[in-house]
């Protein structure tokens, strides 16, 4: 057995064109805020958690309990990793 191969994960596939495959709420809401900033955010989607003090803790407790909340978080994400079309 080569060293390489030993303890080594397997590769994950990435044939997936689903921009939301293996992405948790977590990792979405931190590269949004990243891409954006929690300011931003709040002007894009007009939610307490991004407003009022946010954080990563409290827009996960917010968005796992607040479907339509977490379905325009979602939709935001997907648009942000769409290729801008150029002129």
């Amino acid at each position: 057995m080569t060293e390489s191969a030993k303890g080594a994960a397997p590769a994950p596939k990435s044939g997936s064109k689903d921009p939301m495959h293996g992405m948790t709420l977590e990792m979405i809401i931190v590269q949004l805020e990243q891409q954006f900033g929690w300011e931003e955010l709040g002007r894009r989607i007009k939610i307490k958690c991004f407003t009022d003090e946010p954080s990563v803790a409290s827009s996960l407790k917010f968005l796992r309990r607040t479907p339509w909340a977490r379905q325009k978080v979602e939709a935001l994400y997907i648009r942000s990793k769409r290729p801008t079309k150029k002129a």
